[in-house]
């Protein structure tokens, strides 16, 4: 695997109708922020070959308002990866067998993964471990499987309305 994208799941809202976690909607904001986020993913070079999903609700719908941006991928809709930890979002995407592998799930296994990922000590990298929002996602590259991964993007809601 050559990139990596992780983006965790827009803002949902704070009960679903079924009081269950796993069914909790995308919040209007939700539905707002996160087309503009696979717009600048996909400006900055993200191009998925797979793209893995938790089955959650509020990260099948978040793929669905950023899925126009990434055409011609395989998707693959996962129980595993709901509120996966970091080590299990890492295997999931290696186990894919692409070279360009998306995953969208959830905090804190995501945020805890691109810190992971993010060890350099720049401003880019800094932020990436400080904080990891809602709908944030963040593009990894390395010029091979031996190579340590670079952060070539990250972006939130807030970053690209500034």
């Amino acid at each position: 695997m050559r990139q990596l994208v992780l983006l965790r799941h827009a803002k949902a809202a704070a009960e679903s109708e079924t009081g269950e976690d796993f069914d909790r909607p995308l919040a209007a904001r939700g539905r707002e922020d996160a087309p503009g986020i696979g717009e600048a993913l996909a400006g900055a070079g993200a191009d998925p070959e797979i793209v893995l999903v938790s089955s959650a609700k509020r990260t099948r719908e978040t793929w669905g308002l950023v899925s126009s941006c990434f055409p011609d991928v395989t998707v693959e809709f996962r129980d595993d990866l709901y509120l996966a930890e970091a080590n299990a979002l890492l295997h999931a995407a290696e186990e894919a067998g692409a070279e360009r592998v998306m995953v969208v799930a959830h905090n804190p296994g995501v945020h805890e993964l691109a810190s992971r990922l993010a060890h350099r000590n720049n401003a880019l990298e800094t932020s990436v471990r400080a904080k990891f929002p809602t709908a944030a996602g963040a593009m990894f590259e390395r010029a091979d499987a031996d190579s340590a991964w670079r952060l070539q993007a990250y972006v939130t809601p807030k970053t690209i309305s500034d």
